[in-house]
């Protein structure tokens, strides 16, 4: 199905080719390459929350890393209803999970526009059935909630719905005022006029799309004690929605101890704010930007550790190709290690329920050919054990300084498995590359690092 804008229609179907998507290897039609979206500024109505009905006007500002005609975006389930170009009307087109706008004149890379979207429908799911869910615009127990990773949150807004572009982002929710909304981000305002709630928040460190978190809903917001992690403050929030089970909670003190110790370890926590939703839903956590959504079956300490060990691992750090998620994965999975031993557990202890998980199927070379193994096994422990022989090769001291360069490197700049190898050969030399190397590269299982 497609639309456009009323008399515009031919003038655009004459000339309208979809735009080169990134080429990612596991989604090869997500994205547009060229494209740099620096800022969405979303206000999306949810008239009745637990249903997938929703409203939106995003504007976002682009910018362009080579020339472009065309702006293309990826688009589930809501349809367009009028596109703007700084402020003018322009043509436009949906079709095949794409929106192609027709730019007046063409986006040279050092300058930036605004392109302003109106859209409606319900939101959508994307259809994969190897994936661990069908991420996008959840429903479910009175939420709408976006759970999106990898390529879900084109479901509700239209965006580059690619790892490799991130932005900051402005959330407005709508909500009848007996509901209530939380995002990614600091919440910065809230509203009330004609028996609707408006809250603001404000996400001011890029992030992937698939890390934008949005809930709506009967929710309690709970502030706890910032945390003083030297000369940086992390603002604390959580989110309980109604319906959980009797006592389920977050343990008071816990995650200001979690963060300490991570930031001993990777440097300082990339973001504002920090705290998790804990949601009665029957679904995966994900490390969603400065929120956690955290569903209460999965609200154990390592769960709770690993998802925010992502917000460095995958949402500032982040993938230039989804082949690579390993790096997302494994790098959070160490960090249960980190802490577990910071505790006063065995780590080694650790890895050998990694090892043994692993011997027990047919592990793999690390990089990603299929949707099916983004979040297998091989991506989380394969991965964790990798970094586990490097740091018992070179060190506490040495690993703990390729972990920081690592996440300071490639803040902002998306990361490779080979960009990964060629650091660790810079930082820590060539032994220690080919150590990552046969892990990652090579088919048959290395020994348990530290056996």
């Amino acid at each position: 199905m497609r639309r456009a804008g009323r008399l515009l229609l031919p003038l655009v179907l004459a000339g309208a080719a979809c735009g080169q998507s990134v080429g990612d290897s596991i989604f090869p039609a997500l994205g547009q390459r060229g494209l740099d979206v620096q800022h969405y500024d979303l206000h999306l109505t949810v008239p009745r929350p637990g249903s997938p009905e929703l409203s939106g006007d995003v504007t976002l500002t682009v910018g362009s890393r080579e020339v472009l005609t065309r702006v293309v975006l990826d688009l589930l389930g809501p349809q367009v209803s009028a596109a703007q170009w700084n402020g003018q009307s322009v043509r436009w087109v949906q079709r095949a999970q794409k929106v192609e706008v027709t730019l007046p004149r063409p986006l040279h890379p050092g300058e930036t526009g605004r392109l302003r979207l109106s859209y409606a429908g319900n939101g959508a799911r994307s259809g994969s059935a190897d994936l661990p869910l069908r991420p996008g615009w959840q429903t479910e127990g009175g939420l709408s909630y976006a759970l999106s990773e990898p390529d879900g949150t084109r479901g509700f807004l239209p965006c580059n719905d690619h790892p490799s572009d991130p932005a900051t982002f402005t959330v407005r929710v709508t909500v009848p005022a007996g509901a209530s909304a939380a995002a990614s981000g600091l919440f910065t305002a809230q509203t009330e006029r004609g028996g609707l709630r408006t809250l603001t928040f404000t996400q001011r460190e890029p992030v992937p799309t698939y890390a934008l978190g949005l809930i709506v809903g009967a929710l309690q917001r709970r502030s706890e004690p910032e945390v003083r992690l030297g000369n940086q403050t992390v603002l604390r929030r959580d989110v309980y929605a109604a319906g959980l089970p009797v006592g389920a909670a977050i343990p008071a003190g816990e995650t200001a101890r979690m963060l300490r110790v991570l930031t001993e370890w990777l440097g300082p926590y990339p973001g504002e704010v920090y705290g998790v939703a804990l949601l009665p839903v029957r679904q995966l956590a994900l490390e969603t930007a400065g929120l956690t959504t955290l569903p209460a079956a999965s609200n154990q300490e390592r769960v709770r550790l690993h998802e925010l060990a992502h917000q460095w691992f995958g949402n500032r750090v982040t993938l230039a190709d989804w082949g690579d998620s390993w790096l997302n994965e494994s790098f959070a999975t160490y960090a249960e290690l980190l802490w577990a031993e910071s505790q006063g557990a065995d780590g080694q202890a650790l890895a050998a329920e990694w090892y043994a998980v692993l011997t027990a199927q047919a592990s793999r070379p690390l990089r990603a050919t299929t949707p099916a193994q983004l979040f297998d096994a091989s991506a989380y422990f394969r991965g964790a054990l990798a970094l586990h022989a490097l740091r018992l090769e070179v060190g506490d001291a040495a690993f703990r300084g390729l972990l920081r360069t690592y996440v300071a490197t490639f803040t902002d700049r998306p990361v490779s498995a080979a960009a990964l190898l060629t650091l660790v050969k810079t930082e820590l030399g060539p032994a220690a590359e080919q150590t990552l190397r046969l892990w990652a590269e090579h088919g048959e299982l290395p020994p348990l690092p530290g056996r």
